[in-house]
């Protein structure tokens, strides 16, 4: 039988190739046109960003001056005022640093007189509540407020040691949790028999600021003695687990076994 082409007729292959191909054709030129589009909205904001920068380049000025000036005025005051400052304070506190160390180290009888003159100054010195006056926004100020919050803790005064001790702050993590302990002590103090809940918040603040074998058992410990005295036997228990486990050989250990019996008889 003899076969024949119909005018017209393509193979079914050779059509779908052709329909793949103007679909992709279109795609590539959706693909153009966006892209055009994209470019002259890129452009049409380019050019309406210079002309308001153009329009408004004496208030950009301005803005930038006015910063340029501001972190000058920040070098310089940091250079020739608050420097010089910082080297004024700490030449002014020396001899009140003197009296505070002599007190610490004095017997009981003469500890007194030499806060008195730490505090308060003497042979025509600033005393500690003077460089607080008038340095106080120095780092010197910051530590003579931790000096005089000790000086008053030990000469009984403990309502202005809690003052002085809550202002004094330090990334001395040793400083910072004596200072903290300090306040526990003050607190502990103030209160009837001794037994205080915001002593014992600053004695576990005190412990847990910062892990070493100085510090953290010895206000574990006092924490946990403040625990048992508010009934908060959790706390005491913890505390001084903690201490057995991770402190055996501070100074603190000897005491652990009784005050842990006692604190898990309650």
């Amino acid at each position: 039988m003899a076969t024949y082409k119909k005018r017209g007729y393509k193979p079914k292959a050779v059509k779908e190739t052709v329909e793949n191909e103007i679909e992709d054709t279109i795609a590539a030129e959706d693909i153009e046109s966006t892209t055009a589009e994209v470019f002259n909205t890129l452009d049409e904001t380019a050019n309406k960003t210079e002309e308001w920068v153009a329009a408004n380049q004496k208030y950009i000025f301005g803005i930038v001056g006015a910063l340029a000036l501001v972190a000058l005025a920040y070098i310089a005051f940091d250079r020739f005022v608050k420097e010089p400052k910082e080297v004024e304070a700490a030449n002014e506190i020396f001899q009140a640093q003197k009296y505070f160390t002599q007190a610490q180290e004095a017997s009981s009888t003469q500890k007194d007189s030499l806060y008195g003159l730490a505090l308060n100054g003497g042979e025509g010195k600033l005393g500690l509540l003077d460089v607080i006056d008038q340095y106080g926004s120095t780092k010197t100020g910051n530590i003579a407020n931790y000096y005089a919050g000790i000086s008053y803790l030990n000469t009984k005064d403990y309502k202005n040691a809690i003052t002085y001790l809550d202002k004094f702050k330090s990334k001395d993590y040793i400083l910072q949790a004596l200072a903290y302990g300090a306040l526990g002590d003050s607190f502990a103090q103030l209160e009837k028999g001794g037994v205080s809940a915001e002593a014992l918040d600053y004695y576990n603040k005190a412990a847990n600021l910062d892990a070493n074998n100085f510090t953290t058992p010895k206000f574990l410990l006092k924490a946990a003695k403040m625990a048992i005295a508010t009934g908060d036997t959790s706390t005491a228990i913890k505390n001084l687990e903690t201490i057995a486990s991770d402190y055996p050989k501070s100074n603190e250990y000897p005491e652990v076994e009784t005050l842990l019996a006692k604190a898990k008889a309650m």
